[in-house]
């Protein structure tokens, strides 16, 4: 049996196999309500279908301002809730582990009546100029956090997500950037960190499940300004001392730049390489994996611990199926005898 296509625990997370779903926005709530729709329970069904190891569901805003656009999911209230908890027991009901990524786009919410970031940056000339956060904004945003893990585990979810990667809010603190504060919240990396570190620890006091935390390990910036690696590689053993149990890495989107490296398949896994070698809980691997044997790759090498696929599994549901075919991998099983048949070259 592939490495890619084996079982794997982590910690309690028991999965089918290394591959995961990666978190991608597909602005499908026309409703503007954040509520799930017809459209997630099938797109995110036929991945279930698909024997996928995890589901990780789309950036969620924790906060209607936080949300990336207004077309977003969200997860404030019980109504959005009641719908997640029942696309949870229908994913669960499949064989498929279940996540979601929550957020606030902070300066990138691109329909927010108001604004927010924690210094007065825009993203672009496109984006309005964000209000710096107050000490009671920041609390606020935290409680928001919290809140929204609590209706996760209300919901039944396997493990959650902070998007802390991109360009978004918890971003925006982490970075030099875009983090100009002269406050306990700016300046030194400690200070900087803050924000998400005392959302984790305030999460952890009452949530004991696998917390993940998205990073981009790189903003592509050439002015010398931005993070370097050691400070990342800080800020990932931060993360573990705090009790994060796997680290989601990878790069870009807090500025509007383009990445300044060749764009081929696997760029970014050197990150999450550098970042494996420097902590001890787990760690993915995302960007441009479609080929299977890259993936059995990175894998056995102790480059990464899971595989991340976003585009491939828009462009083929059957991407793991056919990942088995390349691998030679005879014991990966699809989901029944009628998929089976599907994977067949020749006969009836």
């Amino acid at each position: 049996m592939s490495k890619l296509l084996s079982p794997v625990t982590l910690k309690n997370l028991k999965l089918a196999n290394r591959v995961v779903m990666s978190p991608m926005c597909m602005y499908e709530v026309k409703k503007e309500d954040g509520i799930l729709t017809p459209f997630h329970f099938a797109h995110y069904g036929a991945r279930a279908l698909s024997k996928v190891g995890l589901i990780i569901i789309e950036s969620t805003g924790i906060l209607p301002d936080g949300r990336i656009s207004k077309n977003d999911l969200g997860l404030w209230n019980e109504a959005q809730q009641a719908e997640l908890t029942r696309l949870v027991e229908i994913l669960h009901s499949f064989g498929t582990k279940v996540g979601i990524q929550l957020n606030h786009a902070g300066r990138k919410a691109e329909d927010a009546i108001k604004t927010v970031a924690p210094s007065p940056l825009r993203f672009n000339q496109e984006y309005p100029e964000p209000a710096a956060l107050s000490h009671e904004e920041i609390k606020a945003i935290q409680q928001a956090f919290v809140a929204a893990v609590k209706l996760s585990v209300a919901a039944n979810l396997d493990m959650i997500e902070l998007h802390g990667a991109h360009g978004y809010l918890i971003s925006q603190f982490l970075s030099n950037l875009t983090n100009q504060r002269t406050d306990k919240y700016g300046g030194n990396l400690e200070n900087r960190y803050r924000f998400l570190g005392e959302t984790v620890t305030e999460i952890r006091q009452f949530y004991n499940g696998p917390l993940w935390v998205r990073l981009s390990l790189s903003d592509y910036d050439e002015t010398g300004v931005q993070n370097s690696i050691d400070e990342w590689l800080q800020i990932g053993q931060w993360l573990e001392a705090a009790g994060v149990d796997c680290l989601d890495i990878s790069t870009g989107g807090l500025i509007d730049k383009k990445p300044n490296i060749p764009i081929s398949d696997g760029y970014q896994v050197p990150y999450t390489t550098v970042m494996k070698q420097n902590v001890t809980i787990p760690v993915t691997a995302v960007g441009h994996l479609d080929n299977a044997g890259l993936c059995e790759y990175i894998l056995q090498n102790n480059q990464a611990d899971l595989v991340l696929q976003g585009r491939a599994l828009i462009r083929n549901v059957n991407w793991l199926a056919d990942a088995a075919v390349q691998l030679r991998d005879t014991n990966f099983q699809v989901y029944n005898n009628s998929y089976l048949r599907g994977q067949r070259k020749s006969g009836n």
